[in-house]
């Protein structure tokens, strides 16, 4: 299938880890049942995937963060009866993460957003959580490159 046959979307997030061993993350609401997500979202036309990036951590967390390096990047296909609109075309989601580490703000919930809320998460609990695969895929990155 060439380029121009399907979608494609673009997203950056961030691995934020605190000195307690915690990981920050967002309770997305636009599953059937909500799952916890790595903050981060949809990168916008006119900007980098940096500052897509930091601007989603802040809508999302509060949190005024400094981008790290980059962890990786990850793709996959969604099929065209798995999206959120009526189309038959499928979509190609990219996503660009990044370390970070937070240097303001306060902790907060987005407002009228994909996210409920954000938490600090211990590592070792991360695995019991109802969440998305990314959150599995970037914490492998981020352990891989320490």
């Amino acid at each position: 299938m060439e380029f121009t046959d399907y979608d494609t979307r673009l997203a950056a997030y961030a691995v934020v880890v605190d000195d307690q061993d915690r990981v920050l993350l967002a309770l997305w609401n636009e599953a059937a049942e909500p799952q916890w997500t790595m903050p981060g979202g949809g990168v916008d036309l006119e900007e980098q995937a940096a500052e897509g990036a930091v601007r989603e951590l802040l809508e999302e967390t509060g949190y005024e963060v400094e981008l790290g390096r980059l962890l990786g990047v990850d793709s996959y296909v969604i099929p065209p009866s798995r999206r959120h609109i009526a189309t038959s075309r499928p979509m190609k989601a990219v996503r660009v993460v990044y370390e970070a580490r937070v240097v303001g703000g306060e902790l907060t919930r987005e407002l009228d957003g994909t996210t409920d809320e954000a938490r600090w998460i211990p590592l070792d609990e991360v695995a019991d959580l109802p969440r998305v695969g990314l959150v599995d895929i970037a914490l492998g990155l981020w352990r891989a490159s320490r």
